[in-house]
């Protein structure tokens, strides 16, 4: 009865247009009037502060500013100029060079519309010139910076994380295999276009410029190469190296490749807490949501419905993958993390799904929800940096979607793909 006057409230709020801070947080605060009358007001308060009072979540502030430090200098740059080098000059290079610097930048970002708005006005020029239509370009660049969610350092793994208790280092190494198989899939379509529009690669370039691309560009891949290797090293945690990729990606910019001063800098800090704290109160007010669908036992009456109904891990997520890929439609992907998964996540466990592998099935379904009509965020991330209607990235992203799914359907009915890799490390 409590889940049900959350969701059609929710809902209502959702069809109106109220913010999502409110649309979590009224709900919760009604329900708490309603059914349990009895309980302290400060419980609210305190739900709402312990929610994001969390050490993991230190993590996120700290890649939110190293993400923006390194789109307003010249690392996402250098990235992008080594893996045209390297790759560009091969038939459809140019098109996996997006996908290839994308997946790149999302090691060191964490961030897909960061990712889009650093790199497409690097790399959608580039796709229309080598013979691309502008729909396909736009298409890729939207859906390609999906790989950020999934290569580690990921936000979203974060929140997930600290949802469920499960190993930030363990979904950090599914997540890179589960990004790794996305960009093959990307690559292959990419490839397919390539030869129905006969799209150009760029010239070869000399070795003399490829060792030059490799030099220029060291120091920005020495960002995914301290992270990455300084976690499953043991060196430092997720939130440590989160700080650490802090002070490398300031100390590059400023004083190697000198191409921010101490003005621009503080101007990107003012930025980045202005969307730390949007990501902040969201988490506290979900929180706050989950907590009462907590207290209304929906764990335990789904899990004695899938008994009762003799449905198994298959069903399961089959069912999960298609609520999820309906809210991706309507709801941003941090609120849809903190609504859905404090509910479905005890009933997986139950079904023996390994939480690594049920992280990345959501996490997954999250990318999806990022480029899904009507309201995907990379869509109009994409739009914006790129002076190009929504309706255009729509039109060219239907493809990307339908990879998706079929990746989709690969990862979460053969776990071993998500599981192999933090097995192997851990």
């Amino acid at each position: 009865m409590i889940v049900l006057a959350l969701c059609v409230l929710a809902f209502l709020m959702l069809f109106f247009g109220f913010e999502m801070l409110l649309t979590m947080g009224l709900p919760a605060v009604l329900a708490k009037l309603a059914f349990y009358p009895h309980m302290p007001d400060l419980v609210i308060a305190q739900k709402i502060m312990g929610g994001v009072n969390v050490s993991t979540l230190l993590a996120i502030p700290f890649f939110v500013f190293a993400a923006d430090l390194m789109a307003h200098g010249v690392i996402a740059e250098k990235l992008t100029e080594m893996v045209r080098r390297l790759m560009g000059h091969y038939p459809g290079g140019v098109g996996h060079t997006t996908v290839g610097s994308c997946m790149m930048f999302g090691a060191v970002c964490g961030s897909a519309p960061a990712t889009v708005a650093a790199l497409g006005r690097l790399l959608f020029p580039e796709l229309t010139r080598a013979g691309y239509s502008e729909k396909f370009a736009l298409g890729l660049i939207a859906a390609s910076a999906e790989c950020a969610l999934l290569i580690p350092p990921s936000i979203t793994l974060i929140i997930y994380g600290w949802l469920t208790g499960t190993s930030i280092a363990a979904l950090f190494a599914g997540g890179l295999a589960v990004g790794i198989v996305l960009g093959i899939a990307y690559m292959v379509l990419v490839q397919i276009e390539t030869w129905r529009c006969g799209a150009r690669p760029a010239p070869r370039p000399t070795w003399g410029e490829r060792l030059q691309s490799l030099k220029s560009g060291a120091w920005a891949i020495g960002m995914p190469a301290l992270i990455l290797g300084g976690i499953y090293s043991g060196g430092f945690t997720a939130t440590e190296a989160a700080a650490v990729a802090v002070v490398y990606a300031l100390a590059v910019e400023l004083w190697i490749y000198r191409a921010l001063d101490w003005k621009q800098v503080f101007k990107i800090a003012e930025e980045s807490a202005v969307t730390t704290v949007v990501i902040f109160v969201l988490l506290a007010m979900g929180s706050l949501l989950s907590y009462f669908i907590t207290l209304s036992d929906m764990q335990n009456t789904l899990v004695a419905f899938i008994g009762e109904h003799r449905m198994n891990w298959v069903m399961f997520l089959l069912v999960t993958n298609v609520i999820f890929f309906v809210a991706g439609c309507f709801i941003d992907p941090n609120s849809i993390l903190l609504v859905l998964v404090p509910t479905l996540f005890p009933v997986a466990i139950a079904l023996g799904i390994d939480p690594v592998h049920f992280g990345l099935v959501v996490c997954l379904n999250i990318c999806i929800g990022m480029i899904t009509p009507p309201f995907g965020l990379d869509l109009f991330v994409a739009s914006g940096t790129l002076k190009r209607s929504v309706e255009t990235v729509i039109a060219g992203i239907w493809p990307f979607i339908a990879v998706n799914l079929v990746v989709l359907a690969l990862i979460s009915y053969v776990p071993s793909i998500s599981t192999a890799l933090p097995k192997l490390l851990l």
